[in-house]
């Protein structure tokens, strides 16, 4: 009678039973599977993990070409250091020249001496600071002294100064108006 039971409640039909072959396969079979769900969250981690590490080297490359591009900028600047105070000593002695020699042909010479020197220094990226009128800086600017003129201001360039690139080479050393009116100049009255 069970028999028959059984057939009722699977509607006429016997209950296939489960053998103990097909149970070890259903069970091998869910193992595969959490053991394949496994592999593929490892194949995902190695995969994020392999995507850092590519990240990094690429990082990595980008910064070794920027710090062996700055070396190669600034690995000169003690040499131009010591070549400005040549160019220093050119721009002094054609300042110095008496009018009656200007146009002897020594004299060009000596000046196309200093321009090459300066083509030279600015295809290193050596640049002059403007100093000359404009408002005094500590940063680019050092000053000797004050003396009369608008206050802040540059009035007089003792040595000029120099950027290599982006970073001060020398700083320009000058004279910064301390606000008194030059001489000539009278000051507004209030009256």
């Amino acid at each position: 009678m069970m028999l028959k039971d059984s057939e009722e409640l699977n509607n006429g039909e016997p209950e296939p039973e489960v053998t103990e072959p097909e149970a070890a396969e259903i069970e091998s079979t869910e193992s595969l599977e959490q053991a394949l769900a496994e592999e593929k969250k490892k194949a995902e981690e190695y995969l994020a993990n392999w995507q850092r590490a590519q990240a990094d080297f690429i990082n990595y490359k980008r910064r070794i070409e920027q710090e062996r591009q700055e070396f190669n900028n600034f690995a000169n600047a003690n040499l131009i250091l010591g070549l400005l105070p040549v160019i220093d000593d050119l721009e002094r002695a054609l300042d110095a020249v008496p009018l009656k020699y200007k146009k002897h042909d020594w004299v060009e010479g000596v000046r196309l001496v200093e321009r090459k020197f300066k083509t030279i220094l600015e295809g290193q990226g050596v640049k002059p600071i403007k100093a000359m009128g404009e408002a005094f800086d500590p940063i680019f600017h050092e000053a000797l002294r004050q003396g009369k003129g608008e206050e802040g201001t540059i009035i007089e360039e003792f040595q000029k100064g120099y950027m290599l690139h982006d970073k001060l080479l020398r700083p320009a050393r000058v004279v910064v108006g301390n606000g008194s009116p030059e001489d000539g100049k009278e000051e507004p009255s209030d009256a």
